[in-house]
């Protein structure tokens, strides 16, 4: 591992605790980014501010001509309540980096720091984005691109600390790595009255609740059995008396998928599926469809370079194949633009106690992982950096 992130592995730390400990949700991070762009500015690196909402850019200009490579690390927190009793929790209530995104971005620092002590030697040029909003549609990453992040890049990092993978692991995959989210909201309606006569009503929950049976059989019958999908129904609300049959009923969900035609197709199917039961109860059915981020697709020269490039800025670790991964990122958009890689390295510990999963409110991971992560994405850059065209 690399000797100088060993030496900023205490920064690197001490800068993930305080942005544990000050959380901010997504499209809200404006106390994180003025945090990073006093890290960045003292590091003696330009800063570009309010890029696609609060997003960051940090540059890093080499002595010496060359390409640019982009490195990515995510800001925000999510609306939960923190349980890990740890003392460095947040001091916010209902917020959380229950993801990691704070160690995202404090290696960031560590591999931003590293570049800028180096830059008489540096050919080309290192850009760090620091991202805002990954959590939540239409997320971070496509406004930046949109303001020109990635213009004049030629390769595109980043990394996610994993807790399901064990620390000492580093993993990714080419091709599919991460699945596409959409959302669905359907509204049934039909003629709410007296839950003593039914006869007289169209009752939206018997509608719904057949709607929700059938949505079921979409991945079991119209997708195809070699191409992986998910469709989950979230919720279903409707009624507010016993004795009332409810007019109107509300039914939401989520869809995973890998590839744009099997997206299509339960897209197509959830619609005419709702528009159907509906009608053969005697109601009617709305269908808001959200698409939201694509799925994450590695491009296979630059996760051929994670496979040879890994081992040996990460010597003893296990570099494994990545499964493929039912939740989404929106490092996708960059990857549709700029060959890259998203890599995944482990960040559990269950002799420590970091065992929950991302999302819950004792998560927590083991910090050592902070210096793997910068040395990943340093070792990625400077190959690519390194390759001549």
């Amino acid at each position: 591992m690399n000797e100088t992130v060993e030496l900023q592995f205490e920064n690197m730390v001490q800068w993930r605790r305080h942005l544990h400990r000050n959380p901010e949700l997504s499209y809200m991070e404006k106390e994180t980014a003025a945090f990073v762009a006093e890290k960045l500015e003292s590091f003696g690196i330009e800063v570009r501010r309010n890029v696609g909402g609060h997003g960051l850019i940090g540059i890093v200009k080499g002595a010496l001509p060359g390409r640019t490579v982009a490195l990515r690390a995510d800001m925000d927190a999510l609306p939960i309540s923190e349980e890990s009793g740890a003392e460095y929790a947040s001091k916010r209530e209902g917020v959380m980096h229950a993801c990691g995104h704070d160690g995202h971005t404090a290696a960031l620092l560590g591999a931003a720091q590293y570049f800028a002590e180096r830059r008489e030697q540096l050919e080309g040029e290192i850009r760090l984005l620091f991202q805002a909003s990954e959590e939540v549609c239409p997320g971070g990453a496509k406004p930046m691109i949109e303001e020109g992040a990635l213009e004049g890049v030629d390769a595109v990092y980043g990394v996610h600390l994993w807790t399901p993978l064990p620390i000492g692991t580093a993993a990714s995959v080419a091709g599919p790595m991460m699945a596409s989210t959409d959302e669905f909201f359907i509204d049934i309606t039909g003629r709410g009255g007296h839950g003593g006569m039914p006869h007289e009503t169209v009752d939206s929950i018997i509608a719904a609740s057949a709607l929700v049976m059938q949505l079921q059989t979409i991945v079991s019958r119209s997708v195809d059995p070699l191409r992986p999908a998910v469709l989950s129904v979230g919720t279903i609300n409707g009624g507010f008396a016993q004795n009332v049959v409810a007019e109107t009923t509300r039914i939401t969900g989520t869809v995973r998928t890998f590839d744009e035609e099997t997206r299509a197709l339960i897209r197509r199917r959830i619609e005419e599926m709702s528009r159907q039961i509906a009608e053969a109860y005697g109601a009617s059915a709305q269908v808001d469809y959200l698409v939201g981020y694509p799925a994450l697709i590695n491009h296979a020269s630059e996760t051929e370079r994670f496979f040879r490039i890994a081992p040996e800025a990460l010597p003893g670790f296990n570099i494994e194949i990545a499964k493929p991964l039912m939740p989404a990122e929106d490092f996708a958009y960059y990857l549709q633009e700029k060959p890259g890689c998203f890599m995944l390295v482990g960040a559990g510990n269950s002799e420590k106690g970091f065992v929950y999963p991302h999302h819950h409110p004792r998560f927590d991971f083991d910090e050592s992982a902070l210096s793997a992560s910068a040395t990943l994405l340093i070792a990625m850059a400077e190959s690519a950096l390194q390759q001549k065209d």
